[in-house]
């Protein structure tokens, strides 16, 4: 389960708690941190900085990542286990749901806060690819 992040921290204590995140192998903590670091920064004008876009890029992949192969893993076990279809079929659809909301969070960040503060060809070109990623 995924941390409640505080609302009022700092700049620089959400990009701290991302990357400790980040070490532990906690992802999807990494991406709440980098979303409201993201929301705070961009209402104010900034940008983020190359190491704020890839914490949040490899973080998004990694979730992203993880849920693809669980839902493969249980494409695989539905077609074997003829007995129970209806249990994988339902867990598939809650792991396709948890996939679904995690781009469409990510969507949302691109398309409302990084994409309209990129004022860098380099970080434009960035967000869309990572746009058409999560598509």
């Amino acid at each position: 389960m995924a941390m409640v992040v505080p609302e009022n921290m700092s700049r620089y204590e959400y990009f701290y708690m991302a990357k400790l995140s980040q070490q532990a192998n906690r992802y999807m903590d990494t991406v709440n941190f980098m979303e409201n670091l993201i929301i705070s920064s961009t209402s104010s004008g900034s940008e983020l900085t190359i190491e704020e876009r890839n914490l949040l890029s490899t973080a998004t992949k990694k979730v992203i990542d993880s849920l693809r192969a669980a839902r493969q893993a249980l494409s695989s076990t539905q077609q074997n286990h003829n007995n129970h279809v209806a249990l994988v079929t339902d867990y598939k659809s809650k792991i396709e749901s948890e996939l679904s909301h995690i781009c469409n969070r990510v969507l949302n960040l691109l398309e409302k806060h990084l994409i309209p503060s990129a004022s860098k060809s380099e970080s434009k070109v960035f967000y869309l690819k990572t746009k058409g990623d999560c598509y």
